[in-house]
């Protein structure tokens, strides 16, 4: 992994160097452009609309429009030397229960690593946090681009996680969803009876990319120059009565369930729970 900032955490008057390196990546395939006609690869290239020449990167600096093809330009200097704190600096604002933050607000994730002298002031910030599910909610600069943050504890490592700013998030205003729908209480009980068969705990190690594989597969056998077969699509089903697509749902979910999986110990832990829930304890 790269670094991909240097900077510190700011927690009150305790600084902590830190660097951050990014905890994801995405597994996704990736196609290139190609002239069917003779199989040459599609190139792009950086033709300035001025003189119609090809650019070398060299030449490129960042500008903003901010009338009709009318810009001001950037340095790298100039956005390096904002005068906001945050662009050297997570500064933790304050701590939150962590199911306060809807995850719509989440972007992507990154390893917080103590640097150089950091190490004992990262420890200590560390165990601190693992006494309570609290979040840290923070600022941080970086990528030409002030964010909010979550700073939170995974197994041993701190993570940085970036969110949208409040103005960002789109207003949930749908017509469809203003319609009166008449919901019948026997249609409502196997409705939760069906999430009540579908609950389980969270395991990572059950889900899998299916559709990378299956690409993955028909990339080979084009490589090995096997011939494919298609199948034929599956008939749309028809609509049915929603009692019975409920009723056979909820049958076919118990029905998949391993017997130490529906009677076992995670089984009885979650309706226990659910029961000391209801009885208000």
């Amino acid at each position: 992994m790269k670094t991909i900032w240097k900077g510190a955490i700011s927690f009150g008057l305790v600084t902590i160097p830190v660097k951050l390196y990014g905890a994801t990546e995405e597994k996704s395939l990736r196609f290139n452009q190609i002239h069917e006609k003779d199989g040459g690869r599609i190139k792009y290239k950086r033709v300035c609309s001025a003189d119609g020449e090809e650019v070398p990167y060299g030449e490129i600096v960042k500008g903003y429009e901010y009338e009709k093809d009318h810009y001001v330009t950037l340095t790298d200097e100039e956005l390096d030397a904002l005068p906001v704190s945050t662009a050297r600096a997570i500064e933790i604002e304050r701590f939150v229960d962590s199911e306060q933050i809807d995850p719509i607000y989440f972007q992507r994730s990154y390893y917080l690593v103590p640097d150089g002298t950091g190490a004992k002031a990262y420890h200590l910030l560390r165990e601190a946090m693992s006494d309570d599910d609290k979040v840290a909610v923070a600022k941080v600069a970086f990528r030409d681009k002030e964010h909010l943050a979550t700073v939170r504890l995974r197994e041993n490592v701190l993570m940085l996680e970036t969110m949208f700013w409040p103005d960002e998030i789109r207003e949930a205003s749908f017509d469809e969803l203003d319609e009166d729908v008449e919901l019948r209480p026997q249609e409502l009980k196997m409705a939760r009876s069906l999430i009540d068969s579908l609950t389980d705990d969270f395991e990572p190690k059950d889900f899998h990319d299916e559709y990378r594989a299956a690409l993955e597969d028909l990339i080979s056998k084009k490589v090995q120059g096997e011939e494919i077969t298609y199948a034929e699509p599956a008939e749309p089903s028809k609509v049915v009565d929603l009692m019975d697509a409920l009723r056979a749902s909820v049958e076919a979910a118990q029905a998949s369930r391993p017997a130490a999986r529906s009677g076992g110990s995670r089984g009885k832990s979650r309706t226990s729970t659910r029961r000391r829930k209801a009885a208000g304890e």
